[in-house]
């Protein structure tokens, strides 16, 4: 639901838009039982202790996960953080009574120093800086989100090759602010499909084109699909599933809140029918079904043509190699997908794989 002007706070600047879901990684999560083999070791550690329920741990965390991004490779230093909703004796060892609790554990000691100053990256990284000896600068931060300008609006928005999903924003918006670091990892989730774009206007800034498109609270949420540039809003959920789950249904993607192709990626239920029938034919009608199977793929276009040429090729290989091929070679490439390899490599592993399954027999 869109929230009137009125309604937000006054929190800041822009800094927190620039917030990059991927930076979450570098925050090491600390546990009852991994806890002391991190903290007061050979390294100094900031501890942030939260609850997943907090509004002030949320406001912090895009400005706790840049800090953790920028002494990634800081090998003296540890940026860690710790549920104590979900590990409540370590909080309560080290006097934890709200949250978020900021502590500093110089290295090799387990007797903290509080943090009581700004919760800003920036004032993180000098009081990190101080403390541990070191000399680290703010990470620059990436961002999926695409910025949205008057001079740029009708090329990507009204494009009719892209579904679009448009969040109008005021920079001093307090609810916008707490939607960012969640709308941010949602367009890192989607960075790998190449017709849907997800972006955002400062409406106070370009405040004609929020006019145009009945904007009057914010954040407001419009998703422009390829079929109806005029806009329709946007009124799921505001957590990450419930944005990918509705771009998935609107948009035939297929990901996961991690950005991940899920077993449905790739399947077209048509080309599934007649693999069904290709694995069970005798071996003298097989080449038979293999034409109904390329004829079929043929008249496929757009995505699902690429996918349907994977069929084919399935199917040639079946027929090559004998009937134990889409077996090895799924588990070829789950070995694959095991491995460190790019975005684009771990889709279209995922998409053989997933096409794959349809030519093992239930037996």
């Amino acid at each position: 639901m869109s929230r009137s002007p009125a309604t937000c706070l006054i929190l800041g600047t822009l800094a927190v838009f620039a917030f990059a879901s991927a930076f979450a990684d570098d925050v090491v999560v600390l546990t009852e039982d991994n806890f002391e083999k991190e903290v007061g070791q050979d390294r100094g550690a900031l501890v942030e202790f939260y609850a997943p329920w907090c509004g002030h741990c949320k406001k912090l965390a895009p400005e706790y996960e840049k800090l953790g991004a920028s002494f990634k490779k800081a090998k003296s230093v540890l940026i860690a953080k710790v549920d104590c909703d979900e590990h409540k004796g370590v909080c309560s060892k080290y006097g934890v009574s709200g949250y978020p609790t900021l502590q500093w554990f110089p290295k090799g000691s387990l007797e903290p120093k509080k943090y009581e100053g700004p919760r800003t990256a920036e004032a993180l990284t000098e009081f990190v800086n101080n403390e541990g000896g070191t000399n680290v600068k703010i990470a620059a931060v990436p961002s999926s989100v695409v910025v949205l300008t008057s001079e740029n609006f009708d090329e990507i928005v009204l494009d009719e090759k892209k579904d679009v999903l448009v969040e109008f924003y005021a920079p001093w918006c307090g609810h916008c602010k707490n939607l960012a670091p969640t709308y941010e990892k949602v367009a890192t989730a989607l960075n790998q499909e190449a017709d849907v774009v997800i972006a955002n206007l400062d409406a106070d800034k370009y405040k004609d084109l929020a006019e145009k498109y009945g904007v009057s609270g914010y954040p407001t949420l419009k998703f422009f699909p390829k079929n109806n540039k005029a806009g329709e809003d946007y009124d799921a959920g505001r957590d990450v599933d419930d944005f990918v789950t509705f771009i998935n249904e609107k948009c035939g993607t297929h990901r996961d809140a991690k950005g991940q192709l899920t077993s449905k990626a790739g399947t077209i239920e048509a080309l599934d029918a007649i693999v069904k029938e290709f694995i069970s034919a005798p071996a003298e009608e097989k080449k038979s079904v293999f034409k109904k199977l390329e004829e079929e793929a043929d008249k496929l276009d757009g995505s699902a043509a690429r996918y349907g040429k994977i069929y084919v090729k399935a199917a040639k290989s079946c027929l090559d190699k004998g009937s134990d091929y889409a077996n090895k070679e799924i588990l070829r490439l789950e070995r694959m997908l095991a491995k460190s390899i790019s975005d684009g490599k771990r889709d279209e592993f995922t998409l053989k794989k997933n096409i794959l399954r349809s030519f093992v027999s239930d037996e």
